[in-house]
């Protein structure tokens, strides 16, 4: 069969966060491998739920002959540090020229990219391999459903895919679906026509689950179209915290002809377009969501589970706001816990002085966000551990943890808080688990999370409350200090349009 190069460079990027990404960061493993090159690529995604995994076992079952180049990813941050960019961008390059002939190219990428000096990474990085590669070469990448998609990647790749669940439990299903559709592109010979539509306002990351209405029906219309002449549909949701013109949902479809094409993006992009008002939903302050919980709480066989949503680490947020925690601890609820806090000062110091000990900590509250300042507690150290641990959700699933020293603190009321090392989402139970908490045994799970945790969570939850605390992800886009997004985009669902009352 065909011999196909395969490779990957990831990071969704939050512009107003205030942390950028470094090249150590793509080095480093913590929920999903650290930078892998060649042959041991291939080993570290093995069995993860992620995109290249899924690529790799399809391509592989269908014969192809897999050239690896390199794959890599950090957590959500703001912009990728110019020298990071390219020299992951350069490696990736030159891999490939060194690969030799090759009859096709695979990319697992995010699609919201941001470098310090290139406002959308993925494009920028797609026209730099095209214009080496040629143009008759076949690409065909897998993208995030919160992709922030551009013309330019839509015009330099030959079939984008991206994912169609949020929790992303079907990323390594979309790595599969990348591999079948070029697959048929070798067979065939086709060269796939595309249609790009972009969508005119800013969907609050929470509520484009699809567990939840209307994009359950916007992605069932999306699977719907792909028959025929239509060889691929894709929604992005778009990433709202990035300052970039092409910030926002788009649709892209892919047939054999291009009028086919432009009738499949013109009814989904229609279709989504009047999903517009059902795109909102209740959102808690944090004293009013931990009243509501504990009340709650008294009756409930189930956690109530609190989404601390404008810290979540996986939208680049710091993940040590305390305002939640703050709240809890006033309000004193106990049977509650707190996960996952960054805070390595803390972690380190429960492990020096050990389980049992009591020792007073300054939690959170070190990353200069509006409204939000150290937690001072007296805690003791319930549970220690190595952060080291394979996540058994549905999102998370397969992936081999390491969020460094972790420890579980009691607070003197009952509240206890899980601190960590590294930042990584609340999205998996194995988490709690790994320093003794089974989290369907609380009574509040407050977790730094948006969507993500419902994956593993959901099923287990009495109700699930969306929380604003202080955070780096805004939940109402009318508070974020936009200035580059295109003219006449509604920052919110039946919104202010950009440039709206008072510049934002």
């Amino acid at each position: 069969m065909a011999r196909i190069a395969i490779g990957g460079f990831q990071h969704e990027t939050n512009t107003f966060a205030p942390v950028r990404a470094a090249y150590e960061d793509f080095l480093r493993a913590d929920g999903w491998p650290g930078l892998s090159r060649g042959a041991a690529l291939m080993d570290a995604v093995a069995g993860i739920n992620l995109p290249i995994a899924g690529f790799i076992a399809k391509a592989l079952a269908a014969g192809h002959e897999l050239v690896p180049l390199l794959w890599c990813s950090a957590t959500p941050s703001g912009p990728v540090e110019r020298e990071a960019y390219e020299r992951i961008a350069g490696e990736l390059l030159q891999r490939l020229r060194e690969a030799g002939p090759v009859d096709a190219l695979y990319l697992d990428l995010h699609g919201a990219m941001v470098a310090e000096h290139v406002e959308d990474g993925e494009g920028e990085l797609l026209r730099r391999i095209r214009a080496d590669a040629g143009a008759s070469l076949p690409i065909v990448c897998s993208l995030d459903l919160h992709a922030n998609l551009t013309r330019t990647m839509a015009e330099q790749a030959s079939a984008l895919v991206a994912y169609r669940t949020y929790p992303h439990v079907d990323m390594a299903d979309t790595g599969g679906r990348a591999a079948r559709l070029l697959t048929y592109v070798l067979a065939t010979g086709v060269v796939p026509k595309h249609a790009f539509r972009q969508l005119s306002f800013l969907v609050p990351l929470t509520f484009q689950c699809t567990m939840i209405e209307p994009a359950v029906a916007i992605y069932r219309l999306a699977r719907g179209l792909e028959y025929g002449a239509v060889l691929g549909a894709s929604v992005t949701m778009g990433f709202a915290p990035a300052d970039v013109r092409d910030c926002g949902p788009a649709v892209v479809a892919y047939a054999s002809s291009q009028n086919a094409a432009d009738a499949a993006a013109d009814h989904l992009a229609s279709f989504f377009g009047m999903q517009e008002a059902g795109f909102a939903g209740q959102v808690w302050d944090a004293d009013a969501a931990v009243r509501h919980a504990i009340e709650r709480a008294r009756h409930a066989s189930r956690p109530i589970v609190l989404a601390d949503t404008q810290d979540n680490p996986g939208a680049g947020g710091t993940s040590d706001t305390v305002g939640l925690l703050r709240s809890l601890a006033q309000q004193e609820a106990k049977g509650a816990v707190l996960a996952i806090l960054h805070d390595p000062e803390a972690a380190a110091a429960a492990h020096v002085m050990g389980e049992g000990a009591e020792i007073v900590v300054a939690l959170g509250g070190r990353s200069g966000i509006a409204g939000d300042s150290p937690f001072e507690a007296k805690v003791r150290v319930e549970r220690l551990g190595d952060g080291r641990f394979t996540a058994t959700g549905p999102f998370y699933s397969g992936s081999r943890m390491q969020l460094g020293p972790m420890a579980l603190l009691a607070l003197s009321d009952g509240l206890r808080v899980i601190v960590a090392s590294r930042k990584q989402q609340a999205a998996d139970q194995a988490m709690f688990r790994h320093l003794g908490v089974e989290p369907a045994r609380q009574k509040i799970l407050a977790l730094k999370s948006s969507v993500h945790f419902r994956a593993d969570f959901q099923a287990i939850a009495e109700e699930v409350l969306v929380v604003a605390s202080p955070g780096a992800n805004p939940i109402d886009h009318r508070k974020l200090p936009y200035c580059r997004l295109r003219p006449g985009l509604r920052l919110m669902p039946l919104g202010p349009t950009f440039p709206g009352a008072g510049g934002a």
